[in-house]
């Protein structure tokens, strides 16, 4: 008998466990603020690229992009800040319309930003896809946002 209380026990606990609420581990209050407001920034800062490139702005360009920075294309090739920056005055964007905008903090110093995007060009360009996913990798240095890679995947 003892030994049927002992297992009825085990059972009522293991029951009361698995039924009790999980609980998450203690957040700060601000933190979901802290998201939020992360996120307005770095969408600001995508939005604010293809602006800067339809009116030429390389200084936007050269504050906003880390020296270090490398894009790969929808081609799959790779091409670093340099190379961005010398196409920068033969580039004829029209329209760059994100939407689905998605930001993960990796910590206070970095995050990614994925997006959805509607591309269309001055002039008709058969190499850029008119519709894209975005993936873009921005890091704090100092007190600026700057974005250190990005990547564009065709999308159907």
């Amino acid at each position: 008998m003892h030994r049927s209380q002992i297992a009825l026990s085990i059972a009522l606990i293991a029951v009361a466990a698995f039924a009790a609420p999980a609980r998450r581990p203690s957040s700060r209050p601000d933190d979901s603020a802290q998201v939020s407001q992360l996120a307005g920034q770095l969408t600001s800062l995508e939005k604010a690229l293809p602006e800067a490139q339809k009116k030429h702005d390389r200084d936007f360009y050269n504050r906003t992009l880390t020296d270090d920075f490398i894009s790969i294309g929808t081609d799959g090739k790779v091409h670093p800040k340099s190379e961005i920056m010398g196409d920068f005055p033969s580039t004829q964007l029209a329209e760059y319309r994100i939407y689905n905008v998605q930001v993960v903090p990796l910590n206070d110093n970095a995050a990614v930003v994925t997006y959805d995007v509607i591309v269309r060009m001055v002039h008709y360009d058969d190499e850029t896809p008119r519709y894209q996913h975005v993936s873009s990798v921005w890091v704090k240095q100092g007190d600026q946002w700057k974005l250190k890679f990005q990547q564009a995947t065709a999308a159907t």
